[in-house]
């Protein structure tokens, strides 16, 4: 019975990652200030403006994710590599180089849809 039990608790956890790599969400993103450049991320790496990666609230680090710009469909790949945004409605925010790919940056902020797509490159938070 205690094999049976113990059996049961290991497999949910890799349920709930597969339901969770086909996850998607809309919101808003924006893109970090220029200030941030070079400074430490939350998972220790340096942020560059001009790298594919993003901050996200929840994701894992190294999840990556396809961010869809609703307005004109453009779409870019990033990988999690920090926590925020910190502002109420966004979702995601991107460096620089990423967010001109599929907005002006001008705009400031746009509404996104975000997929994940791999999580087999996460490390733990």
């Amino acid at each position: 019975m205690l094999l049976v039990m113990l059996t049961a608790c290991s497999t949910a956890p890799r349920q709930i990652i597969n339901q969770q790599s086909d996850m998607s969400e809309r919101g808003k993103a924006s893109f970090y200030a220029d200030k941030y450049h070079g400074r430490t991320t939350a998972n220790g790496e340096r942020f560059s403006q001009q790298a594919a990666t993003a901050a996200h609230l929840r994701l894992p680090f190294g999840t990556k994710v396809k961010v869809t710009n609703i307005a004109n469909n453009k779409s870019v790949v990033v990988r999690i590599n920090d926590r925020g945004p910190y502002i109420r409605g966004r979702i995601i925010d991107l460096s620089k180089a990423m967010f001109k790919k599929i907005a002006d940056p001008k705009v400031g902020v746009i509404d996104v849809k975000v997929t994940v797509i791999d999580k087999s490159n996460t490390a733990k938070d």
